[in-house]
């Protein structure tokens, strides 16, 4: 994906992916995906854009000798090491895209330690999704795209990332300047823009999005509906760590998030997904989240994990909440 020649058309980076995804089973979502990256990215909402696409433009272009997307720090490693001087150049464009949340990435000697540690939720995942060989795969809500390049590393065809963040799109394509992949893309999407296309993926990523749905069972139904029939959901979000058909609905703030809605039990969960037309519903992890996990970096500087916890009583958020807890599980369509 060519970043300098950005300005003089929005869709210019995504045009290799674009040209596979139109061949593929999903490839009648291309004119929505290519009019709704267009709008969002030539009339950007967030103010630091434009300096973000400039910082774009004067990343090295450095020959890829080594490429790894199949171990936990995704990277690229050129024929020879950067000099001190290069090095320290490129750490400090890409420390330009702070905050990093998820990582790690290894870019020509620069690691990217982010504040969460994405690839020990996918070594959780990886064992039950087995090999992705030739898969179409969505992944929602994707961040910068981490996991779309390990799932490109299990063996999948093709991974559309959409995150309506546009710092997230920004540090994809910073990390794609590099890792140069034609066979992944992050676009400026949410899961309602695709609310009415035509099944067509064979498996979806929802990780850590359904809790920040006012509505989780139009949520859970859009992406039964992009599936294709026995297609794979895999489903990571906050559970209650309780029995039976519990329900958790801040008031106000969790672990000081705004916008999370709604915490069910991994019972009420399952029920859920029934009610939404999935089937062979298998929990594949259930994992209390610490401060191992996520946590401050140099690289992710604000307030983590750790601060959003009462510090008398680390099993309850600073609000009185249980702790967070993530389940993960497999559904088909």
């Amino acid at each position: 994906m060519v970043v300098q020649d950005f300005a003089q058309s929005a869709l210019v980076p995504f045009a290799p992916f674009f040209a596979h995804w139109q061949e593929s089973a999903a490839g009648a979502w291309l004119p929505r995906l290519r009019a709704l990256t267009q709008e969002r990215l030539q009339a950007p909402r967030h103010g630091d854009w434009s300096q973000w696409m400039a910082l774009l433009a004067r990343l090295p272009d450095i020959q890829p000798h080594e490429r790894c997307f199949d171990q936990p720090c995704v990277g690229v490693m050129s024929a020879q090491p950067l000099d001190a001087a290069a090095h320290g150049e490129l750490r400090d464009a890409l420390m330009g895209l702070h905050p990093w949340r998820k990582g790690p990435f290894c870019l020509h000697g620069v690691t990217i330690d982010a504040e969460w540690r994405s690839d020990w939720k996918w070594a959780r995942a990886a064992g039950a999704l087995g090999d992705l060989r030739d898969a179409l795969v969505l992944d929602l809500g994707c961040g910068n795209g981490y996991y779309g390049y390990r799932a490109l590393g299990a063996g999948a065809r093709l991974v559309l990332g959409i995150d309506p963040g546009l710092r997230f799109v920004a540090q994809f394509l910073a990390v794609n300047h590099f890792l140069r992949s034609d066979r992944l893309a992050v676009l400026p999407l949410a899961d309602e823009d695709l609310y009415d296309q035509t099944a067509g993926v064979d498996l979806l990523l929802s990780m850590g999005v359904l809790y920040h749905r006012r509505d989780p069972l139009r949520h859970l139904n859009i992406l039964r509906r992009l599936l294709r029939p026995g297609g794979r959901l895999l489903l990571e979000t906050l559970v209650l760590d309780a029995p039976g058909d519990a329900l958790l609905e801040p008031s106000g703030r969790y672990a000081q998030m705004r916008n999370v809605y709604a915490i069910p039990s991994v019972t009420r969960l399952n029920a859920w997904l029934r009610e939404t037309g999935f089937c062979h519903i298998e929990l594949v992890d259930l994992t209390p989240t610490t401060s191992a996990e996520q946590r401050s970096t140099e690289w992710m500087r604000f307030q983590s994990l750790a601060d959003f916890l009462d510090p008398k009583e680390p099993s309850r958020t600073c609000e009185g909440h249980p702790a967070p807890v993530r389940a993960m599980l497999l559904a088909e369509a």
